[in-house]
């Protein structure tokens, strides 16, 4: 299998929540345990961005998820963000990788500082000292300097800064296309497999010798 078997995302309270939840979904499909995260901030974006309310307790929110992307019993974990006995709150058991998607600028900042106020923080700040993989998808817009070198700091670090920008050389037909683009680009990082976004060159590899 290629990328990590388990995986922490986290969404945080960033327009974007479409995209959390089809890296979700990815993950299931590719038959990944994911730990999930989610903020109460991107619980009421997500409510205004989509048609997806989910439920406020983390084991029926757990069972929503299941059901929601079809995903094995015990595939998708949800923990709250005052659960201090989470796998992902420890370096000894926390997955190799971790993914906030979206990542607000309040969350960029805290994870920069090492707040550690939450679960989100906690498990972000875990994969820094562990030296683990870590990627961000910031969704704001314009940055300000505050932003930048927080994110600056954090490459500095080895964290990914993957932003929520859209390419058009896919030429998209849909807003599920946009997307699934940032999605791609994700899964790419993680070293997952995924057939959405065809990397830059292929079309031009068959029959052409030129």
């Amino acid at each position: 299998m290629a990328g990590p078997e388990r995986i922490t995302l986290a969404l945080t309270g960033a327009s974007g929540s479409q995209y959390g939840l089809r890296l979700l979904d990815c993950l299931v499909q590719e038959e990944r345990e994911v730990h999930f995260l989610i903020s109460k901030a991107a619980q009421l974006v997500m409510a205004t961005e989509t048609d997806v309310v989910l439920p406020p307790k983390p084991q029926a929110m757990q069972a929503f998820l299941t059901e929601y992307t079809g995903a094995a019993p015990g595939q998708v974990r949800v923990f709250g963000q005052s659960d201090w006995m989470a796998p992902p709150a420890s370096g000894s058991s926390a997955p190799a990788a971790m993914v906030v998607c979206p990542c607000s600028t309040g969350t960029l900042s805290a994870i920069a500082t090492g707040a550690s106020n939450n679960l989100i923080e906690r498990a972000a700040d875990v994969a820094l000292k562990e030296r683990r993989q870590l990627i961000l998808v910031p969704r704001e817009s314009p940055f300000s300097s505050i932003h930048l070198e927080n994110m600056l700091k954090l490459s500095n670090l080895g964290v990914t800064i993957l932003p929520a920008s859209p390419g058009f050389y896919h030429q998209p037909q849909t807003l599920d296309d946009l997307v699934d683009f940032v999605v791609a680009r994700i899964l790419n990082t993680l070293g997952i497999p995924q057939d959405m976004l065809p990397r830059w060159g292929e079309h031009h590899l068959s029959g052409n010798d030129d």
